[in-house]
C-alpha cells in the first residue's frame, strides 16, 4: 500500500486523529509506525520538520503531509556502528542498505537518524557527505554547526582524502592499469578517479580496486567504470552482466583530514571485522 495525503488542517486536533478521520484505509497504529519511522511532515507556512508524536497539537492553518509505503516501512538493515567519538565529530560505519539521510518517505533506515537515537537526541548530528545507499564504509557527521561548515570547507578545498576498495567486473587490461586514473567528465564537470589493483586480490575472474577520489561527482566511482566496460560489481543502476547476490562491491574503508587549528592529521579506517573484503 502506498498513499501520499496532504491535509490542511481546518479544525484543531491531535495529529494520529486528525491522519486517521483524513486517511480511513490506515488504521492508527499503521500511522502512529509511520509517524515513527519520519513519514509524517509537519508544516506552519515555509516552516516543516517532523512530526513523530500521535499527540502533537495541530491548529487550524498547518498542514500535515503524509507519504506512507508499506514496503520502505517494513524494511530492515544491519545497524550502522560508530568507530570514532571525537565529541564534535564522530566517524560511522554505515551499513548497505541504509540511506545516508531520510527522504518524505521517512528516516527510520538512516544514518543521521540512527546516531540521534545512539545519541539520545542530545547532540546535533550535521552530514558531512554521502555515501550511497548500496554502498557501506565510513561517514563523517558533525555534531555542532561551526564543526559541519569546517567540514563542507575542506571537502570544496579537496582537503578530505577518501579510500573505497571497489570489485569490478572482469579483469582491467595492463594498459588501463599503467594509467591508474579515469578522468571522463561527469555532469559537464572535470572528474578525477585513481586506483590500483589490491594487493589481496579475490579468487575470481574480477579485479579488485584500492581507489582514491580526486573529485566527488554524484556515483563518480560507478559511472567511471560503467564507462570503461567494467562496472561494480551488484550495481543495480550501471552497467550490465554485474549482477551480485552479494550487494554493491563498493566500501568506504579510510578517510584521512586535517581540521583547521589542529597540529596532527587524523586518519581513520574501517576495522576489520566490517570489512567486506580482506584489508590489503
Amino acid at each position: 500500500m502506498k498513499i501520499t495525503k496532504t491535509i490542511l488542517v481546518q479544525q484543531p486536533g491531535l495529529a494520529a486523529d486528525l491522519l486517521a478521520e483524513q486517511v480511513p484505509a490506515l488504521s492508527k497504529g499503521r500511522i502512529k509506525d509511520a509517524m515513527n519511522k519520519g513519514a509524517v511532515l509537519w508544516q506552519r507556512g515555509k516552516q516543516q520538520k517532523r512530526l513523530r508524536r500521535a499527540q502533537s497539537k495541530i491548529a487550524a492553518g498547518e498542514q500535515l503531509h503524509l507519504h506512507y509505503d508499506d514496503d520502505i516501512l517494513q524494511r530492515q538493515c544491519e545497524p550502522a556502528v560508530c568507530v570514532a567519538d571525537l565529541q564534535h565529530y564522530s566517524i560511522w560505519y554505515k551499513p548497505p542498505g541504509m540511506l545516508s539521510q531520510g527522504n518524505e518517505w521517512g528516516d527510520h533506515l538512516s544514518l543521521l537518524r540512527f546516531a540521534e537515537l545512539h545519541f539520545d537526541n542530545k547532540r546535533q548530528v550535521y552530514l558531512v557527505h554521502r555515501l550511497d545507499r548500496e554502498a557501506s564504509g565510513l561517514v563523517i557527521l558533525a555534531h555542532q554547526s561551526k564543526t559541519a561548515a569546517l567540514f563542507s570547507q575542506l571537502i570544496q578545498q579537496h582537503r578530505i582524502s577518501k579510500q573505497y576498495q571497489v570489485l569490478v567486473l572482469g579483469q582491467l587490461p595492463p594498459e588501463l592499469l599503467l594509467t591508474g586514473k579515469v578522468t571522463l567528465p561527469l555532469d559537464g564537470k572535470a572528474s578525477e578517479t585513481r586506483f590500483r589493483l589490491a594487493p589481496l586480490q579475490p579468487q575470481t575472474a574480477h579485479s579488485l580496486l584500492d581507489i582514491e577520489l580526486i573529485s566527488g561527482r554524484k556515483h563518480q566511482i560507478r559511472r567511471h567504470f560503467a564507462a570503461l566496460g567494467h562496472p561494480v560489481l551488484g550495481d543495480p543502476r550501471y552497467g550490465e552482466h554485474n549482477q551480485d547476490p552479494a550487494g554493491l562491491g563498493l566500501q568506504a574503508v579510510a578517510l584521512s583530514f586535517q581540521l583547521p587549528g589542529q597540529s596532527q592529521r587524523q586518519q581513520f579506517s574501517l576495522p576489520a571485522a566490517l570489512r567486506r573484503y580482506p584489508q590489503s
